[in-house]
């Protein structure tokens, strides 16, 4: 899999059922490869004037990988 594969999925928090974001980037362990955490643009509605701070979740926050949707467990 891709990252441009993951960058296509809405991340969804299981907690409360809202869309956090999309995937803009991820963080990789240099001497393993694997997968560390993933930088999340949060979801702006038309009346959201927050700031572009990218989110950061651990890996072993992922739930689940669907085929259109990344279910995270996230507490802010």
């Amino acid at each position: 899999m891709n990252l441009s594969d993951f960058q296509n999925k809405d991340v969804i928090n299981i907690k409360d059922g809202k869309k956090i974001g999309n995937i803009a980037d991820c963080k990789i362990d240099p001497e393993t490869g694997q997968i560390l955490s993933f930088l999340i643009d949060p979801f702006k509605g038309i009346f959201t004037f927050r700031g572009s701070n990218k989110i950061e979740i651990d890996y072993k926050n992922i739930s689940k990988i669907g085929e259109d949707v990344i279910l995270i467990n996230y507490s802010e």
